[in-house]
């Protein structure tokens, strides 16, 4: 049998859909639009939001933006409990889950992405953590790593959920490492997890990995070695399309653990490690980040405002897109067109 060439499209007669090969497996070809822009909007793109944070002290506010358009964020509504969290979505849902609010809580928070008001709650994860990562697809939200109580600790826990329903996480599996400001992205099949702190043991001084690793979203088990980043760092910001992964900036390698301005990135359906893709305009640690097909935003970052995005299939230099309604670090950012979708 000749091999089937990526973008090779197809009519399933048991589903009655139109499919198409990405190189390794048949998708959808979906006919929804994610486009939710308001009324004058030039440039119609899918939503992101911005979920929580700290502005010094956290924050339930949701922010959300047009990816495709420039611009300042617009007030969303607000989550259940203000907390720094992080965030991963289906079309139609965005979930904040477990954060740090001072204390640490294990709550999952819920909104339909093409409306604006309230988040409304979703259940609960397996731990209670902060600076975990997040990622997805259609069908189910993983949260993995994380800092916890009892004692104070990295977490290697991976949890899912089933974003259409409500109800607490069940467990997945594990990471290869017990890791907090990891973060996460991926494609409809896959999910990536890069980047973070690990404390072994607890008292021992905070090293900086470079460590990705990946899951096959559909399944459960313990996550696999993707490769490395080609530059250790905790906090970075991560979005995807369902092709490329990028971490954006985040702390180095040595106190204070200042900002870091590198963007990485890896070809999520292959394994290996990242290359530098250009730098931000300005250093970012803490920030969220969300994503479409065609770019990636990372926002959000101590005493800071600032939106910038790059253009996910080329190289170079972040560009400015304009502010958070507040300025904070660590929201959770999500989005209804990311890489896994």
């Amino acid at each position: 049998m000749s091999e089937i060439p990526a973008g090779a499209m197809r009519f399933n007669s048991d589903s009655q859909k139109l499919e198409y090969w990405n190189g390794s497996a048949w998708f959808q070809v979906h006919t929804a639009t994610p486009d939710l822009a308001t009324a004058g909007d030039p440039t119609p793109g899918a939503r992101g939001v911005f979920m929580g944070g700290l502005n010094p002290s956290v924050t339930n506010r949701v922010d959300y933006v047009n990816i495709e358009s420039t611009g300042n964020a617009i007030d969303f509504g607000n989550l259940t409990q203000a907390r720094y969290g992080r965030a991963t979505a289906s079309r139609t849902r965005a979930l904040c889950g477990s954060g740090q609010t001072p204390g640490y809580t294990d709550r999952i928070d819920f909104i339909t992405i093409a409306s604006t008001g309230d988040a409304t709650d979703f259940g609960n994860q397996s731990v209670s953590t902060f600076e975990g990562g997040a990622t997805g697809n259609e069908t189910r939200g993983l949260f993995a790593g994380g800092y916890g109580p009892s004692p104070l600790k990295s977490t290697d826990t991976i949890d899912y959920v089933t974003i259409a329903s409500t109800g607490n996480a069940v467990d997945f599996g594990n990471l290869t490492f017990g890791g907090w400001g990891t973060r996460g992205c991926g494609s409809p099949t896959r999910g990536l997890f890069g980047s973070g702190y690990t404390i072994t043991p607890a008292s021992s001084p905070i090293n900086v990995n470079n460590i990705i690793n990946f899951v096959t979203i559909a399944s459960l088990g313990d996550a696999q070695d993707f490769g490395d980043l080609a530059e250790r760092r905790a906090v970075a910001a991560s979005a995807s399309n369902a092709v490329r992964g990028v971490w954006m900036g985040g702390t180095g390698t040595s106190s204070p653990y200042a900002a870091q301005s590198e963007i990485q990135y890896v070809t999520i359906a292959s394994t290996g490690n990242a290359t530098l893709f250009g730098d931000l305009a300005n250093a970012m640690k803490h920030a969220g980040a969300c994503s479409s097909r065609t770019r990636a935003l990372s926002g959000g970052s101590p005493a800071s405002t600032e939106i910038s995005y790059i253009e996910i299939m080329t190289t170079g230099d972040s560009v400015d897109f304009g502010d958070l309604s507040e300025g904070r670090y660590g929201p959770g950012g999500t989005s209804n067109a990311h890489g896994g979708l």
